[in-house]
C-alpha cells in the first residue's frame, strides 16, 4: 500500500479520505464518539494539504520561503450530526474547498457511510506564520480556489 494510498486522493476537487472504525473510536455504547469524527475530519484535511503539497512540491516550497512555519489552525468549526457510525464501518471524509479567503479558507466536510451523511462540518482554517495569522501566498490561494473551481464550489 503506498504513502498516497492512505492519505486518500482528490477527485474532482475534492479530498476523499476513507477511515475505518475502531474500537478507539467508539463509546461504552459501540457508536462513535462525537469527537472521535473531528480526529477523521482533522485527518482529511491534513491529507487533503499533504496531496495539494504533494501533487505540487514546488508550491509549498515556495510559501516555506515567503511564510517560514506556517501553518494552518481551524479558527471556527460548525457540526451537524446525522446519524452514527458503528465500530467496523467504513468511512469516507470528503473534504471541499468552498472559499477561499485572503488569510483563511472555509472547507466542507462530510463523513460519509455509503451514501449516507453521518456529520457535516464548515471549517474555518486559518493561515498562520510567525505566530499570526498572515495572507495566504498567491500561489497557494490558486492552487486551493482550483480545486474550488473543480469542485463545482465557485
Amino acid at each position: 500500500m503506498s504513502a498516497t494510498s492512505l492519505d486518500g486522493e482528490i477527485r474532482d476537487g475534492r479530498h476523499v479520505q476513507p477511515v475505518r472504525v475502531y474500537y478507539e473510536d467508539t463509546d461504552f455504547s459501540g457508536v462513535v464518539y462525537h469527537a472521535s469524527y473531528l480526529r477523521f475530519m482533522e485527518r482529511g484535511r491534513t491529507n487533503y494539504l499533504r496531496l495539494l503539497g504533494a501533487d505540487q512540491r514546488a508550491l509549498f516550497e515556495e510559501v516555506a520561503k515567503e511564510a517560514p512555519g506556517f501553518a494552518f489552525v481551524v479558527r471556527a468549526m460548525q457540526l451537524d450530526f446525522l446519524k452514527p457510525a458503528r465500530m467496523d464501518d467504513l468511512l469516507e471524509v470528503v473534504t471541499t474547498p468552498s472559499e477561499v479567503k485572503g488569510a483563511s479558507i472555509v472547507l466542507h466536510q462530510r463523513v460519509n457511510r455509503g451514501i449516507e451523511t453521518l456529520v457535516e462540518a464548515t471549517v474555518q482554517v486559518a493561515f498562520v506564520s510567525g505566530g499570526r495569522a498572515q495572507r495566504i501566498p498567491k500561489a497557494l490561494r490558486i492552487a486551493m480556489k482550483a480545486d474550488q473551481d473543480a469542485a463545482g464550489g465557485g
